[in-house]
């Protein structure tokens, strides 16, 4: 019989008692929310769960898609569509917002496209993308919806491509775009890294025959050290909103901030936000990469326990005037069946502390543990009996 199993750990950090409560921080933004991707802490969440029009921040799952359908060879980045009229009709002059300045009939690649829609936050490029992949925008959108519930996006939907104002069908929530952002930077760090930093991008020309470019409009690039994404959105309806990343000192912070009334003052509230997430707190390390965190009870395997090591460094967020007060704990359900490959997560640290909502992270399997033959489920049930 199966259990959940919660194993406390006594760490050198469960010492002193914490000296300051969470860092105070009043946004000036309607939706404004935090995660620490590094711990899995949640710094501050106002109207994170609350339903929004995303705007263009919807480009975010367009872009996603599309490099995850090349990170799985079913799509290559010199592929090229071809612009149709229709598509260029609809999406082009001053009442079709961003662009990328297509042209109708024009054959433009996968990569391009895609700095286009990242870079220049094009709604043309969106949907020759979208038919270009799936042939309607309408099928695209499918697998863009198909994709949110992947990852688990309860409060999401999207109705298009491109975020355009579609009467409530496209919502999203704070909590759900920073999952996103954080799918792509973990998921697809490659193509996250060659996209997502542009800091312009020229496509097209002006009647005059001069090419345009178009900077990045990305509020914290060139403005909070190691920031490399990811996506702005405005209309009317939304307000002007933003969700970024940036990684200092090995901790990496996804901020989203909507629903503001200014260009100038996204600019403003998206620095002071990320500005605060590093500099009111701090990484507390808990294990080092590959080092045993605890065991894990095996059944039918060809050893009664496997380690639980760290995938990777893991840290507890914590206020950059606290001292140390944390309960660490794993959790898994066990015995854990064999076989088991190393690497595979098969538990979880659970990390809690007075100022944030509980950091899970996850454990793997320290080494291969193959399935038991006859003989050695015999031998390992004596020895469960005696002792």
């Amino acid at each position: 019989m199966k259990t959940t199993l919660a194993v406390l750990l006594a760490t050198g950090l469960l010492a002193q008692p914490l000296i300051a409560s969470a860092p105070p921080y009043t946004s000036e933004a309607p939706i404004a929310y935090m995660k620490d991707l590094s711990s899995g802490a949640v710094l501050y969440d106002k109207g994170g769960q609350t339903r929004i029009p995303p705007a263009s921040m919807a480009k975010m799952m367009t872009a996603h898609v599309a490099f995850r359908l090349i990170q799985k060879g079913d799509l290559k980045l010199d592929t090229k569509f071809t612009v149709r009229p229709e598509t260029w009709q609809q999406w082009h002059g001053p009442k079709a917002g961003s662009t990328m300045f297509l042209s109708a009939g024009e054959q433009v690649s996968v990569e391009n496209l895609l700095h286009g829609i990242v870079t220049l936050s094009g709604n043309d490029a969106c949907v020759v993308l979208a038919e270009g992949i799936a042939g309607t925008e309408q099928a695209f959108v499918a697998l863009m919806n198909e994709e949110g519930k992947r990852l688990g996006l309860k409060n999401s939907h999207f109705g298009t491509s491109n975020g355009w104002p579609d009467e409530g069908v496209t919502y999203v929530t704070a909590e759900d775009l920073a999952a996103l952002a954080q799918a792509t930077i973990e998921e697809t760090p490659d193509l996250y890294k060659r996209f997502y930093a542009t800091k312009s991008f020229t496509w097209g020309q002006t009647m005059g025959g001069s090419a345009i470019e178009q900077a990045n409009r990305n509020p914290i690039l060139g403005k909070i050290s190691g920031a490399d994404g990811l996506k702005t959105g405005h209309t009317q309806e939304a307000g002007y909103g933003f969700t970024g990343s940036a990684e200092q000192d090995g901790r990496r912070l996804v901020m989203v901030v909507a629903g503001l009334d200014s260009f100038n003052g996204r600019i403003a509230e998206s620095v002071r936000f990320m500005d605060w997430g590093f500099k009111a707190w701090k990484a507390q390390p808990l294990f080092k990469k590959g080092q045993t965190v605890e065991t894990a009870e095996v059944q039918l395997g060809s050893a009664t326990t496997v380690p639980l090591v760290a995938p990777q460094n893991l840290a507890v967020t914590l206020p950059r005037t606290a001292s140390a007060d944390v309960q660490v704990k794993v959790v898994y359900t066990g015995p854990i069946k064999a076989p088991i490959a190393k690497g595979q997560q098969i538990a979880q640290l659970i990390v809690q502390t007075h100022d944030t909502a509980p950091q899970v992270m996850p454990l793997v399997a320290g080494e291969d543990v193959a399935e038991a033959g006859m003989f050695g489920r015999l031998w390992n049930g004596l020895k469960s009996l005696f002792g």
